[in-house]
């Protein structure tokens, strides 16, 4: 009987303590947050025209090792995007931008940053997603 009260307790343990770890996503207090910078060239990328922070740019954000992206957020007026409320885990945020080197198909390539939260309630600012256009 004290063997089957021992693995009863052991697994209600480890259903437990499986269950209450949280994979990435929603549902955390922790935030991603950064800018997006265009640099803006003419139509075969020999002459700089000009750089800014780029509002109502489309910015991604993959959790964990899903193929496909999580949710998008919209630029501000600066520039600055913000994924909040994700829990620790890894995290891909990425924006397109005209492939300069001309090999994509679709004309478009995305920047890419990779970012880990190991801490609950803390804030991760990305450097700058760098973009042509």
């Amino acid at each position: 009987m004290r063997k089957f009260v021992f693995f009863l307790v052991s697994l209600v343990m480890i259903l437990f303590t499986t269950s209450c770890e949280k994979e990435e996503g929603e549902g955390g207090n922790s935030t991603i947050m950064g800018r997006v910078l265009v640099k803006n060239y003419n139509s075969d990328f020999t002459i700089k025209l000009g750089e800014y922070y780029a509002p109502n740019v489309d910015v991604y954000i993959i959790y964990g090792n899903d193929s496909i992206y999580s949710d998008k957020f919209d630029t501000s007026l600066d520039g600055w995007f913000r994924f909040e409320y994700l829990n620790k885990g890894t995290y891909t945020v990425y924006a397109l931008s005209a492939d300069s080197t001309r090999q994509s198909p679709s004309g478009e390539i995305a920047v890419k940053k990779t970012i880990e939260i190991t801490d609950n309630n803390s804030t991760v600012i990305v450097d700058d997603l760098v973009i042509f256009d």
